[in-house]
């Protein structure tokens, strides 16, 4: 375990760590990653914002969910195997209980007008999030044009073509990783 970055981190336990990611994953209705950037990077400073840009970079490449792979990246970076099964037992464990209960309720009371109008109003504030989200990891991120480009190419081949996601990505991935690599050297 690298402790280099953060000469504090071992003052950061598995409990502490659960405690975090329990209360980010009780905060984010319609998902986490805005509240896990505000946690994280604003509030209690475990990471840069670069960091946590290359975290969820990592988080994506990887199969599952971004959040439960960066949960377990970033408990394992901080508290070895036990941090990292604090950190995902926090980000499941209330989330699932609320949902059974939820459940529950919406098969009893989910037709009701009120409860659809709610529903569309906290897809919206979801939306709205996560948008602020990555408008405020762009700041970390170098300003060139090549990755306007490689977003709309994406974007006209999945959006408009409706080409399969995994074959877009699968024909840019190649030519933005070489534009990256250049701008590095």
């Amino acid at each position: 375990m690298d402790n280099s970055l953060h000469p504090d981190s071992r003052s950061i336990g598995p409990l502490e760590i659960f405690l975090a990611f329990s209360q980010l994953a009780l905060s984010g209705f319609g998902g986490v990653l805005p509240w896990a950037h505000r946690t994280l990077v604003e509030r209690k400073a475990w990471l840069t914002e670069r960091e946590f840009v290359d975290t969820l970079a990592l988080g994506q490449l990887l199969p599952g969910p971004n959040i439960g792979n960066m949960a377990v990246m970033i408990g394992y970076r901080f508290a070895g195997y036990a941090g990292a099964a604090a950190a995902v037992t926090g980000l499941v464990g209330g989330p699932f209980v609320l949902m059974i209960t939820a459940g529950m309720l919406y098969s009893s009371y989910g037709a009701l007008p009120l409860v659809q109008q709610a529903l569309s109003g906290m897809s919206a504030v979801a939306a709205g999030l996560v948008l602020a989200t990555g408008f405020k990891m762009m700041g970390s991120l170098k300003r060139h044009w090549r990755p306007w480009l490689f977003a709309a190419l994406s974007l006209v081949g999945v959006g408009a073509l409706r080409w399969p996601l995994l074959a877009v990505v699968g024909a840019l991935a190649p030519f933005a990783i070489a534009a990256a690599w250049r701008d590095e050297e």
